[in-house]
């Protein structure tokens, strides 16, 4: 499922751009949009998982160097850092001889900072562009079976709830025995496997890495260094809370959420809706589900935050844009919303410019208190209107 913003945002990119960089988690649909982009240019797709594709790249300078002119799409380049300083060369190479933009299109399923890691940077000559799972606003049509499949294609246009879950739980899997091991040889799947499914049963969670080292039987510093990893890989979000001089003592622990709320469920195996709603999870499954939708269409200047203090107030949601003008956002599970006496106390504190509470209905009207109710759509809509 691509977009036509997404692909022309890509295509813009590499114009201005010797490299763009599509980030985001496997089968999130990456291939799909690098071989439309490709379709536009003269290109060549190179497949880093590909036996074949390896071959014709064990003399990545002369290879790539004969390809000038050419957009080298490199997809899963995770796979092989050890480009990264040969992409810089060719392209300050291609700078001189006038060959500026549109050159490389490179494909990734971790973050930069994991990429860079084991690469030499190339700062200053690529753009990167995370893709993250469908959108409520692009699947507007059934927001519940979105929330309940996920955003990953495969899954949520999968043609039963059975096949749905029995992609998700191979995506699991795919992570467990291949990703994972690839950046940490040393971690035991079975151990990353209990860790992911404690994150999602606590969901929505300020983050104790006492307690799930514990009962891991791990130390403190090795939880912290997994769920980072599992950050890193587009699977968990570290939702950090607002620290603001209030006098108040705040909570100072993230928490974590399971990004997809597909994966989310599959780890819970949870099989159908009747399932989720009746499930403890269901209100913080809702709540990271809302989260993801609203990172997904911010700007990338625009930071999002908790905020929690130990006397009850509290905001599930701080959007804050580059020029300090702050949203706070409640998201209730419920077609009837309702706020409690904490919300209230959190904006006194934090004094934003707009408040908000999304809820499952459709209809926007105003609360008491400047609060505004809204949908989520309506209100991506607000943030994002030209999406």
């Amino acid at each position: 499922m691509i977009t036509r913003l997404a692909l022309s945002s890509i295509l813009e990119k590499t114009s201005f751009f010797p490299a763009v960089g599509i980030i985001g988690p496997r089968q999130v649909g990456k291939t799909t949009l690098s071989l439309e982009v490709g379709s536009h240019v003269d290109s060549i797709y190179l497949d880093l998982e590909n036996p074949l594709d390896l071959i014709k790249l064990e003399d990545p300078l002369e290879y790539l160097t004969n390809l000038r002119g050419k957009l080298v799409i490199l997809d899963e380049i995770q796979r092989k850092p050890e480009l990264f300083p040969i992409l810089r060369g060719i392209i300050d190479q291609n700078r001189r001889a006038g060959h500026k933009n549109g050159q490389f299109l490179i494909l990734g399923s971790a973050s930069v900072d994991l990429l860079r890691q084991s690469s030499e940077s190339l700062a200053g000559r690529i753009v990167y562009e995370e893709m993250v799972p469908v959108l409520s606003k692009e699947y507007p049509q059934d927001l519940d079976r979105l929330w309940l499949y996920g955003g990953f294609p495969d899954s949520l246009l999968a043609k039963s709830t059975d096949q749905g879950l029995m992609w998700r739980k191979a995506f699991i899997t795919t992570y467990l025995e291949r990703d994972i091991p690839f950046f940490s040889p040393r971690i035991p799947s079975t151990t990353m496997r209990r860790l992911w499914t404690m994150l999602a049963h606590l969901q929505g969670s300020t983050l104790n890495a006492s307690r799930i080292a514990s009962s891991l039987g791990v130390s403190n510093q090795t939880v912290s260094r997994y769920i980072d990893l599992l950050v890193d890989l587009f699977l968990i979000r570290k939702l950090q809370p607002w620290y603001a001089n209030t006098g108040k003592r705040i909570t100072k622990s993230p928490k974590t959420y399971v990004r997809d709320s597909g994966i989310l469920h599959a780890l819970l195996n949870i099989e159908n809706k009747d399932a989720l709603l009746s499930h403890p999870v269901v209100g913080s499954s809702w709540e990271g589900f809302v989260i993801e939708n609203i990172a997904g269409v911010i700007p990338k200047e625009a930071e999002i935050f908790f905020y929690r203090t130990s006397g009850g107030a509290e905001i599930d949601l701080l959007i804050r844009y580059a020029d300090g003008y702050t949203y706070a956002v409640e998201i209730k599970k419920s077609s009837v919303p309702q706020l409690e006496r904490g919300f209230y106390e959190a904006c006194e504190d934090i004094k934003p410019n707009e408040k908000y509470i999304i809820y499952q209905g459709t209809d926007s009207f105003h609360m008491k208190h400047d609060i505004f109710a809204i949908g989520l759509h309506d209100f991506l809509l607000k943030l994002n209107p030209d999406n």
